[in-house]
């Protein structure tokens, strides 16, 4: 005998909560493998910061070291006899823009020293390192350190940040050097077009770091004193072309700190540098100078009959600074002086 039993709405509640519970209790199974499917995620994220590990490298600039190595084939005398290409007049210009406004016999030491480009790295490095002395304690320490290098690069070691853009630039550097080489008229020519822009347009005018002398055909660009130059400093991007309205000029270029250049420089070059713009020649020491592409591998050096021969390596007399500072003095404006380039 079965006994009927009436369903109340309690029981009802109690009957349907169970078959609800029983119904669900899947649920968390089936949620276990979703935690499971997100492991691989962060290990698909593992090489991205292994990818990213080579950019710090990628920033060597604050070592400043080492300067960039001479570029070939042109550059080192007796090893290539093929002559550079000759350069068109507006890639002359680009090339001569950043010197073009450097006094006269400054600038016939940089042109005469980028023949000899592979020179100038360990020149720069030299006087980087040795930028805090100036004047004669300069010329004594070049004498006792006995520099092998040509005198025209020696003759740029009291002008460091000139050195350091040289070094910093070869590739500029050889190719400067090579069109001072096989077509010195032409890259005089180009001096004489960019001075002539930034004459016309009034940036390049007399001050009291240099003296302008317009005269037809030529402009020369000569320092106020006799043995103290002045840098200037300026952006070829600006200087060469029409200002815009309401700018000052007079505040395009800037000048560096006073170098001075005594009698113990003249044995590499200082004791009369310039220019005879008429006739496209270089003077160095009171005469010309005539290296050429095809006589640069046995050019007679007459005017460095004075200076000591090379003895090889030897121990610094003098003490060599290595501090943060690349130059000779403060970042200034154009009331005050950097001697930054």
């Amino acid at each position: 005998m079965f006994r009927c039993f009436a369903a109340t709405p309690s029981l009802l509640l109690i009957i349907t909560s169970g078959l609800a519970f029983a119904q669900q209790q899947p649920y968390p199974a089936q949620q276990q493998p979703y935690p499971a499917q997100q492991q691989p995620y962060p290990a698909q994220q593992q090489p991205y910061p292994a990818q990213q590990q080579p950019y710090p490298q990628q920033q060597p600039y604050p070592q400043q070291q080492p300067y960039p190595q001479q570029q070939p084939p042109y550059g080192q005398p007796g090893v290539y006899g093929q002559a550079p290409p000759l350069l068109a007049p507006q890639q002359l210009d680009q090339i001569v823009g950043r010197i073009a406004l450097y006094p006269d016999p400054l600038l016939a030491q940089v042109l005469t020293a980028s023949t000899y480009s592979d020179q100038i790295p360990p020149a720069a490095t030299w006087a980087v390192q040795h930028q805090y002395l100036r004047g004669d304690a300069l010329a004594r320490a070049i004498r006792d350190d006995m520099l092998p290098w040509e005198p025209s690069v020696i003759g740029l070691l009291p002008f460091p940040g000139v050195l350091d853009q040289m070094a910093r630039d070869m590739f500029w550097t050889q190719q400067l050097g090579n069109a001072v080489l096989a077509q010195r008229p032409d890259v005089m020519d180009a001096v004489q077009r960019m001075r002539q822009e930034a004459f016309s347009y009034g940036y390049l005018r007399s001050n009291q770091y240099e003296r302008v002398i317009a005269a037809p055909g030529n402009i020369e660009i000569v320092p106020v004193g006799p043995d103290v130059f002045y840098v200037p400093i300026y952006d070829p991007y600006l200087v060469y072309v029409r200002p815009r309205p309401g700018f000052h000029v007079e505040a395009a270029i800037r000048f560096g700190p006073a170098i001075s250049i005594g009698a113990a420089f003249q044995p590499w070059g200082w004791g009369g540098a310039g220019f005879g713009w008429r006739d496209h020649s270089i003077i160095i020491d009171h005469r010309p100078w005539d290296r050429r592409w095809t006589n640069r591998a046995v050019y007679d050096r007459r005017y460095e009959a004075s200076r000591p021969r090379y003895a090889g390596p030897r121990q610094e007399r003098h003490d060599v600074r290595r501090g943060p500072e690349r130059e000779r003095g403060r970042d200034h404006g154009r009331d005050g002086h950097d001697d930054r380039h």
